[in-house]
């Protein structure tokens, strides 16, 4: 009797430690996992790293209607197309910004994905405003697409830019 329960207790005990190998090894693999898939999905190149600088600093400016940043950032060639369905030049966005025609009060960009292709780039994103144009508050949520183009002095700017409401 007494040999059957030390031999449980020997198994009991070595079927424990299996598991908790088991779990350890298994663990292990998860975290791993996880730590290079998060290595994966959070790696940028500089290029990228550039771009959504640049895609932040226009969010920035827009708030600010800083008139240089603005001119800084946009081509000169700038279709730059509104929700209604408006298409605006390089002046006439810079102009509407400073003069509070299109004020934003605040600028949250979210599920925001960019892809270059050698000197072109392709950002969207979900814009969510605050707005105060021409005095009257209101709120915006939009699907935006840019298209930005890397110049020869490597800054990028943005060439064009559509937006759509979401319904």
């Amino acid at each position: 009797m007494l040999f059957i329960v030390y031999n449980t207790i020997n198994r009991s005990r070595f079927l424990i430690l299996a598991l908790i190998n088991y779990v350890r090894v298994n663990y292990f693999f998860i975290f791993y996992f996880l730590f290079s898939v998060q290595s994966v999905v959070f790696a940028q190149s500089k290029e990228e790293l550039s771009l959504l600088q640049s895609v932040e600093k226009l969010r920035v400016a827009m708030i600010e209607a800083d008139k240089s940043v603005l001119e800084s950032l946009v081509s000169d060639s700038l279709s730059y197309g509104h929700s209604s369905g408006k298409v605006e030049g390089k002046k006439q966005f810079i102009e509407n910004i400073i003069s509070g025609k299109s004020d934003f009060i605040s600028i949250e960009l979210s599920e925001q994905t960019a892809s270059i292709i050698q000197n072109t780039a392709i950002v969207r994103h979900v814009l969510s405003a605050e707005t105060n144009d021409n005095a009257k508050p209101g709120n915006v949520r939009l699907n935006v697409l840019q298209v930005w183009q890397k110049q020869k002095n490597k800054a990028w700017k943005l060439i064009a830019r559509q937006a759509v409401k979401i319904q």
